[in-house]
């Protein structure tokens, strides 16, 4: 899990849409994080899989703009921006290990071809029937 400094983060306040009355048209509890890529203390190999990964959060400059609404307190939604930035970058840091292709064991093979000449044989069956009195 890579830790991302606070510091690099940068936050605004704005108006959340949606319901709530009164509470969402005169105070700014969304928050909208943004975060650039390239100039943050990340490796560069996590820096190059986050801007070349394809979600709609991350612009083509490289920057990484998330708008938390979710709650009616602007602290947590705060919390719930770096959450999701957060989960962005573990999700990007995994490394997949290339699948090692095997090839089927002589157990298996065998059940195979015994399968093949079993329906084999039962479709050899399916001839027309002859009558043993002509």
């Amino acid at each position: 899990m890579v830790k991302i400094k606070e510091a690099e983060i940068e936050f605004s306040a704005i108006r959340a849409s949606g319901p709530g009355g009164q509470n969402v048209n005169k105070v700014s509890t969304a928050v909208q994080l943004r975060f650039d890529i390239y100039r943050s203390s990340l490796s560069l190999d996590i820096k190059t899989r986050l801007a070349n990964y394809s979600d709609a959060r991350i612009s083509k400059d490289g920057t990484v703009v998330i708008k938390a609404q979710r709650f009616r307190s602007q602290d947590k939604n705060k919390k719930d921006a770096i959450d999701r930035l957060q989960k962005l970058v573990d999700a990007v840091s995994i490394v997949r290990r290339k699948r090692v292709a095997t090839k089927p064991g002589r157990a298996s093979k065998e059940r195979r071809l015994k399968n093949k000449k079993k329906l084999g044989s039962k479709k050899a069956n399916r001839g027309n029937v002859t009558s043993l009195h002509d």
